[in-house]
């Protein structure tokens, strides 16, 4: 399974003992640092200026709210639980080239989880020289590609 990637180096504040140089499990501190850098993350990506409300993506798809949040259900888009009620959506996934794309993406992955679905798209990966799903799609890679390797990750 595929998950949103950083370096612990690039957490601010994170302690950092000599002992863990040998050791493969982070600290206590260590781990607490991470889980605070991820909310945080969270938090900042809901807030982020792509992101729109169900209502805003039932106007922008033609359908529902309560259309929108079966698909969500179902994996047929991405939405991520928002800390009040709903969900917020990433805008950019009505594109054509990323839409039809996502539900066979979650079944590959085995997931329907909105945060796991978004951290596939946009995490960088090696098997695309580099680049995130999201933007291999937008430059053209067949989505039989990213579908493969949602499966790769999935299994």
């Amino acid at each position: 399974m595929n998950t949103l990637t950083f370096p612990l180096s690039a957490i601010p504040d994170l302690p950092r003992d000599k002992a863990s140089g040998q050791d493969p499990y982070a600290s206590e501190a260590q781990t607490n640092a991470l889980l605070r850098f991820g909310a945080q993350y969270r938090l900042q990506r809901i807030q982020a200026a792509d992101m729109i409300t169900t209502d805003e993506a039932a106007t922008l798809s033609g359908t529902t709210r309560v259309t929108m949040n079966a698909w969500i259900k179902s994996g047929r888009c991405i939405g991520v639980s928002h800390l009040r009620r709903g969900y917020k959506l990433p805008r950019w996934q009505f594109e054509p080239f990323i839409f039809p794309v996502l539900a066979p993406m979650a079944a590959a992955l085995a997931s329907t989880d909105g945060w796991q679905l978004l951290a596939f798209l946009e995490s960088p990966h090696p098997a695309l020289d580099g680049q995130s799903p999201r933007t291999a799609l937008e430059q053209g890679t067949p989505a039989q590609r990213v579908i493969d390797l949602a499966t790769a990750e999935g299994h």
